[in-house]
């Protein structure tokens, strides 16, 4: 049955507890993206390719992704309280197994079950946040703060990277976590707070594993794509089987009586939109990222440090967009905001395909700062609308599958850009591998960067479009309602 622990409500102080879960998600989201200034250094360490460096960054995000699901409904049925400290406590423990791998292997397994521990906490806090606030001014503006946390982390990654790299060596990239995760764990399990929790509800085992089994076998077939080549029995048949997997996991979900994706949730558009913007925006920041972290250290030549602070414009709008966008988040209506930061965001992206292997940082800092922004706007906008239409027993696995929409994308977009690289630099006799002295390994890799900043855009103005249309349809109907009351009343 239902029970509830503690809630917090009324007047007690939420603001540390708040505060405290904020911290905890922002170290899960940096470890999306701290590692990537540590990819030149790791590929001299443990003399890797593109597929390695591919499968150190999306081993995380897959696991991340894919346990998203469940960590929503765990936290529905145990409290969300004991799943963050889980989550906190697994995270720590694999960070410091990452930070002592020794081959390349170990520290890919580590990455798995980093991702998977990881995600418990990213729809618990949420969720929690969903509860502490009645008020619904309040929680947009929670809501709107937690999002501009996650992505700042996202963005400051690379700056924390650098430094890290450059003092400490890779290693040092996983333990940052440790003492942070200490003081979350212990802080956690002295506070006397909890959710409502729902006893009755059930995970869906079978739609986890095959949901599982569907990104899995999607993203083997995108990195290892180019080794194998497109055509072998081996990449067809991943692709094939992903897509036959993904049919046999939406009609379970449509015949189980507790699934672990309610597609019921998609008729709510604020959610359809949410899951949009999450999915085709962060597309392009991870595939950003991802590439332009190799842009600076191994065509440009920079230090990790020097990249880090190449990312500087990137971070400073994250971190301005997110303050500003959690206050309009609550004043300016979805449907004009949302579209406004993918068109910004797709503009830029736009703006980065002028980059060549000598372009210097002046000529496109802009696009990278309207990147933050972009993304900022849109997500802080469809987390607020998310979580304020969805039913509160839902809020768990809401922000579960939302969630899990930007972790796939992270997953296809680092996929998918490693994979617009390599098929450039195939017909090469240089690879990354071998270094980037040879020009025309440089050229080729900017090559491969426009192809995909071009993928990217493209998704950012389709999923404006979509954005708008579906929220416009709301409002019509919303309108037509109340002209139909007042009809009435006369």
């Amino acid at each position: 049955m239902n029970t509830i622990e503690s809630v917090p409500k009324g007047k007690r102080n939420n603001g540390w507890f708040f505060a405290l879960l904020c911290l905890g998600v922002f170290v899960v989201y940096l470890d999306s993206t701290i590692v990537n200034v540590a990819l030149p250094e790791l590929q001299r360490s443990f003399g890797i390719g593109m597929e390695g460096l591919q499968w150190v960054v999306d081993g995380y995000a897959i696991a991340f992704a894919c346990l998203l699901l469940s960590a929503g409904t765990i936290g529905d049925i145990v409290g969300h309280k004991r799943v963050f400290t889980i989550g906190m406590i697994g995270f720590t423990v694999f960070s410091i197994c990452c930070g002592l791998s020794e081959t390349i292997e170990w520290l890919i397994v580590s990455r798995f079950l980093q991702g998977t521990f990881g995600a418990l906490l990213i729809p618990s806090s949420l969720a929690f946040i969903r509860h502490m606030y009645e008020d619904a001014s309040a929680r947009a503006r929670a809501i709107g703060i937690w999002a501009g946390l996650g992505g700042l982390a996202l963005a400051v990654g690379p700056l924390a990277g650098g430094w890290l790299v450059e003092a400490f060596e890779w290693e040092s990239v996983f333990w940052i976590n440790v003492p942070i995760g200490a003081v979350v764990v212990i802080v956690m399990l002295l506070a006397n707070r909890e959710t409502v929790r729902n006893a009755k509800r059930k995970l869906d085992a079978p739609g986890q594993l095959l949901f599982i089994a569907t990104i899995g076998t999607l993203a083997y077939a995108l990195i290892q794509g180019h080794s194998f080549g497109w055509g072998s029995y081996a990449i067809v048949g991943c692709f094939l089987t992903s897509g036959l997997l993904l049919v046999l996991f939406l009609l379970w979900e449509s015949r189980v009586k507790e699934p672990l994706l309610p597609l019921q949730l998609f008729r709510i558009p604020a959610f359809a939109v949410a899951c949009l913007v999450n999915f085709l925006g962060f597309f392009g920041f991870f595939a950003v990222v991802f590439l332009m972290t190799l842009y600076f250290q191994n065509v440009n030549g920079l230090s990790p440090m020097e990249a880090g602070v190449r990312f500087l414009s990137l971070n400073v709008s994250i971190m301005l967009a997110s303050v500003i966008g959690s206050s309009l988040a609550s004043r300016v209506r979805p449907i004009v905001m949302i579209p406004a930061g993918l068109v910004i965001m797709g503009a830029c992206l736009f703006w980065l395909m002028m980059i060549a292997p000598d372009t210097p940082y002046v000529q496109y800092v802009g696009a990278l700062a309207g990147i933050g922004v972009g993304i900022s706007f849109a997500g802080s906008s469809a987390t607020v609308a998310l979580m304020s239409s969805v039913p509160l027993q839902w809020a768990g696995t809401a922000s579960g599958v939302s969630n899990t929409s930007r972790q796939v994308s992270a997953v296809l977009g680092v996929a998918l850009s490693g994979t617009f690289v390599s098929e450039r630099l195939r017909h090469s006799t240089a690879t990354m591998a071998t270094g980037f002295k040879d020009s025309r390994v440089a050229s080729l890799f900017t090559d491969g960067m426009y192809d995909t900043f071009l993928l990217a855009a493209i998704a950012c103005f389709f999923a404006a479009v979509v954005a708008f249309a579906l929220l416009a349809s709301v409002a019509r109907r919303q309108k037509q309602a109340v002209v139909a009351a007042k009809a009435v009343e006369q």
